[in-house]
């Protein structure tokens, strides 16, 4: 039978555990400071790096990622002062560049004319994965087409974060990315989406939160969803229940600030039954901003009905209200 420890005993193995945590840090930090060491050394070939950065807690960099910063030869940045605080807590002194949506038609040849004559380019976003929600794209498409090297160095991601902590099927997702500001074009986006076999992603800016949600919830009806605010920073926050009941409630609520990731769950069986009813509400919203024409494709390809059937209800519908 085990006897009780006295005070002494108790005292000596609290030290020990101490002991055995600071050790184990230590170890943590040797290993990670060799690594980096480790990566330094090697040259950065020629070529277009796209670098994920944090997208709130600046110890989510990876060491990779530090590396490819500290040796490239110019870092494009979506917003060079942001970015600057990023690249001055690690220490980093590369070359920095804007390169953003207004200017990009302007500097992308100057970029790969860097890369061509033999320098290594990282491109970063204000927080997470470039080219999601970023530009970028056509930069990656003239590089690839030139033959040059494109390498990405992933790391934080908040389309990713947001669907991990929201608590529905991660099996199959789809980022739709932001909708559009208002709200005949929002829901016939949300229209389109509708029937889509998988868990939707989509971002939104704090002013237009509630008015969106308004919206998911009108056109996707009262599905579980999830809204992620301040990922990965210290007041980070999940909000978890109906479409219908957080729109209710971010309706009710201050005025929103910031950006937002809304998590929604796939269509369920039942959803797939489409009615009369549901294709004439979805043709009445489609056409407040669509002609009639592009309002039945649309309302066809969102619910995944027969043309001639939609064309019919359309008709029926206009001529009530002519």
């Amino acid at each position: 039978m085990e006897r009780p420890a006295n005070a002494g005993e108790r005292v000596q193995d609290q030290q020990d555990h101490r002991g055995d945590e600071t050790g184990a840090g230590a170890r943590t930090i040797a290993r990670a400071s060799e690594s980096l060491t480790e990566l330094m050394a090697r040259p950065l070939p020629p070529g277009l790096y796209l670098v994920a950065t944090p997208i709130g807690n600046l110890a989510d960099i990876s060491l990779r990622a530090l590396s490819v910063l500290a040796r490239a030869s110019l870092i494009a940045a979506e917003d060079t002062r942001h970015s600057m605080r990023l690249l001055s807590h690690f220490g980093i002194q590369a070359e920095l560049t804007p390169y953003h949506e207004h200017n990009a038609e302007r500097e992308r040849p100057k970029l790969l004319g860097r890369i061509r004559g033999g320098a290594a380019v990282a491109l970063i976003s204000d927080a997470g994965t470039p080219l999601v929600s970023d530009p970028g794209y056509k930069l990656v498409r003239e590089a690839l087409d030139q033959g040059l090297m494109v390498t990405s160095i992933p790391g934080a991601s908040a389309v990713l974060a947001g669907l991990t902590s929201a608590g529905l099927p991660t099996d199959t997702f789809l980022f739709g990315g932001f909708l559009p500001p208002k709200s005949g074009p929002r829901r016939a986006r949300l229209s389109e989406l509708k029937a889509v076999p998988a868990t939707l992603i989509l971002f939104e800016t704090g002013p237009r939160l509630a008015k969106s949600l308004a919206d998911m919830a009108h056109v996707l009806g009262s599905r579980d969803a999830g809204i992620a605010r301040e990922l990965t920073k210290l007041h980070e926050t999940v909000t978890r229940g109906r479409l219908d009941e957080l729109a209710r409630d971010t309706g009710e609520s201050e005025t929103q600030k910031g950006e937002f990731v809304v998590v929604i769950a796939p269509p369920t069986d039942a959803e797939t039954d489409v009615t009369d009813e549901k294709i004439i509400d979805e043709l009445s919203h489609a056409l407040q901003s669509l002609s009639f024409r592009d309002a039945v494709r649309g309302v066809t390809d969102a619910l995944q009905v027969k043309r001639a059937r939609v064309y019919e209800l359309g008709l029926t519908l206009t001529r009530k209200q002519d």
